[in-house]
């Protein structure tokens, strides 16, 4: 894989050499998932089945304060609920435009997960809940292990579920994490720049996991090296030991999550991974021989 992250021997250049396009990084909703409507200058998030109202408030809280002020999208109101589902209000931005990945605000990225890695846990209206990166992952798999069943995905499927196995415990630091971060979390304000959206998993973990989901993409040979660079330099990270040392965990976490998605993709779609799933499930052959 590319650089000294421990997921194992280097690949060679990103799949292709052709323009770039955004690594696909959204969830496969299912009947229990949630949805987004636009409306004018309002987007309405009809949050998924099984959010707990309470995390939610708590999450909506802390968007809405100082301390998070130029960094997160503040809501529009509180929680209301619609259909036995919870529903809330976000001022509507300018997302990430996937068909110009000259213009992709990696560094812009890394400035803001790192200012909020940095927010002081006390300066917090309240607590939150633990951020939801490592639970994520393991609901994906789990509905690989429940979902996939297609004969010609049995062999990818055990790749994932090994590489699963093998993925090392969460690391002990705790600051305040997005919990889900990748460029889709990100929309321009008219008058405000960059924020971050979606406080859905927004919590106390640690802070490796917001990067994890990139280090996996380009250690698959799926994120250009100039644009994991960018993302380094705007968080103000060198690339090294050290750091690899500490995105290591959450790295494999996310290359057996993406590929856990592609799988679910490819049962979903008629069976067949494309060449983004493919490169993740090679990844995951890789992590599960690893010590």
């Amino acid at each position: 894989m590319r650089g000294p992250c421990s997921l194992s021997a280097p690949m060679t250049a990103p799949l292709s050499e052709g323009p770039r396009t955004m690594p696909r990084m959204t969830v496969v909703e299912g009947p229990v998932g949630g949805w987004v409507e636009r409306r004018g200058g309002v987007v309405v998030k009809t949050h998924a089945v099984g959010v707990r109202p309470a995390e939610l408030r708590a999450r909506l809280r802390a968007a809405r304060s100082a301390a998070l002020d130029g960094l997160v999208v503040r809501p529009l109101g509180g929680v209301a609920e619609r259909g036995g589902r919870l529903v809330t209000r976000w001022p509507r931005g300018e997302p990430v435009d996937p068909a110009a990945p000259e213009r992709y605000p990696w560094g812009e990225a890394g400035a803001l997960l790192r200012r909020l890695h940095a927010v002081p846990l006390a300066d917090l209206p309240g607590p939150l809940p633990a951020a939801g990166g490592p639970a994520r992952v393991a609901r994906t798999v789990a509905r690989v292990r429940a979902e996939v069943t297609a004969p010609q995905l049995a062999a990818a499927r055990r790749l994932v579920e090994r590489a699963h196995r093998n993925v090392p415990g969460r690391g002990g630091e705790r600051a305040l994490c997005h919990g889900d971060f990748h460029l889709g979390q990100l929309v321009r304000l008219p008058a405000g720049g960059w924020r971050l959206i979606d406080v859905d998993d927004l919590g106390v973990g640690d802070p490796a996991w917001d990067l994890g989901r990139p280090a996996a993409w380009y250690a698959a040979g799926l994120l250009p090296p100039a644009d994991w660079q960018r993302l380094l330099t705007g968080y103000g990270l060198a690339e090294d030991g050290g750091l690899w040392a500490r995105l290591d965990a959450p790295a494999r976490a996310f290359a057996v999550q993406g590929a856990a998605r592609a799988l679910l993709h490819a049962q979903a779609g008629g069976g067949q991974l494309d060449d983004e799933g493919l490169a993740l499930v090679e990844a995951c052959g890789r992590i599960g021989g690893l010590p």
